[in-house]
């Protein structure tokens, strides 16, 4: 399963958001995957263009609170001075991708950032039992 963490500027279009999600997957050698779904921190849960572009893509918004995301920011590859001012974190998108996949979750590399978006991708494999 493949997860987007996405963080934007106030204001910015969805078709924006979706844009830079295509530019990231390409960047990340997933051409034409889509993930699972998007996720975002509180300080996003209100972004018109974000929660329009999930609606388009058909997918769900995870929106991670403060505490998960903290939780993760050392497992980020990126330190970003403005993430760390604003959001209380090294990577705001790479932290809410991680938190929203869980413990396994793995970044495919560090975020994208394009048009006043950033998004990065997380994956999480799927294990499935022995059904003995």
């Amino acid at each position: 399963m493949m997860i987007a963490g996405i963080g934007c500027r106030r204001g910015t279009s969805a078709e924006v958001v979706m844009a830079v999600l295509e530019e990231a997957l390409a960047a990340a050698g997933k051409a034409g995957d889509r993930p699972a779904k998007l996720a975002t921190g509180t300080l996003k849960a209100d972004e018109v263009g974000l929660l329009d572009a999930a609606k388009r893509l058909g997918l769900d918004l995870a929106i991670l609170s403060d505490a998960e995301m903290e939780a993760v920011s050392d497992r980020t590859l990126t330190v970003s001075p403005h993430s760390v001012g604003h959001a209380g974190v090294s990577s705001f998108c790479e932290a809410a991708a991680l938190a929203a996949g869980g413990a396994s979750a793995k970044l495919l590399g560090p975020r994208h950032v394009s048009q006043g978006v950033t998004c990065a991708l997380a994956v999480v494999e799927d294990h499935v039992e022995d059904a003995a």
